[in-house]
């Protein structure tokens, strides 16, 4: 016996389907998430700040250990992965990777929360990650909302990265930097 029409796939992918009624299903599991802490072995501090609330973007941000504490240090905007519709900065595999990240290159990483399709249509991820670069940029002189950036960051010294789906909105980011400009910040290049 066939399905009834509404419960028709017409297009099953790797992580979700397109049923014949437009509908969408999510069909890969939600990864576990860690609430911000600090790592007990690497010193990495982290915490979430919501910096809209309509819509709602959040960031998590990523201090490694401090040599001074007037220390400055280079910044990462780093943007997820997962295809556009799944995880988050607290999901563990990014919570782990920005800490290592953080640790390694002694560097504040600031991941960004942008809305997920299928809760958010496009282009959510790409305006909430501009919207999260913004924010950072308004730490610039100092008077920024969050003490970590307005203590701690060198705005001389700001790189933006990402994996998958993640890595196509930092490459629009920079695009966009180009074109309008971040006043404040430098957003570093490879020369």
């Amino acid at each position: 016996m066939a399905p009834p029409a509404d419960n028709e796939v017409v297009h099953e992918f790797w992580f979700f389907k397109v049923y014949k009624d437009s509908r969408v299903e999510l069909v890969w599991p939600e990864f576990p998430k860690v609430p911000p802490s600090t790592d007990l072995i690497t010193g990495v501090q982290s915490k979430d700040v919501m910096i809209l609330t309509e819509p709602q973007v959040s960031v998590r941000i990523f201090l490694p250990k401090l040599k001074a504490p007037d220390q400055k240090l280079p910044l990462l905007l780093f943007v997820h992965g997962g295809g556009f519709v799944m995880f988050s900065p607290s999901a563990i595999p990014y919570h782990v990777l920005c800490n290592k990240v953080a640790v390694d290159a002694n560097v504040i990483v600031v991941s960004v929360e942008y809305g997920l399709f299928l809760t958010r249509p496009m282009p959510a991820c790409y305006e909430d990650s501009w919207e999260a670069l913004q924010w950072v940029a308004s730490h610039a002189d100092g008077s920024g909302a969050e003490p970590w950036l307005n203590n701690h960051a060198d705005f001389g010294k700001v790189f933006l990265g990402g994996d998958s789906g993640g890595a196509n909105i930092s490459h629009t980011l920079a695009f966009r930097v180009g074109s309008v400009g971040l006043p404040g910040v430098k957003v570093a290049d490879e020369r």
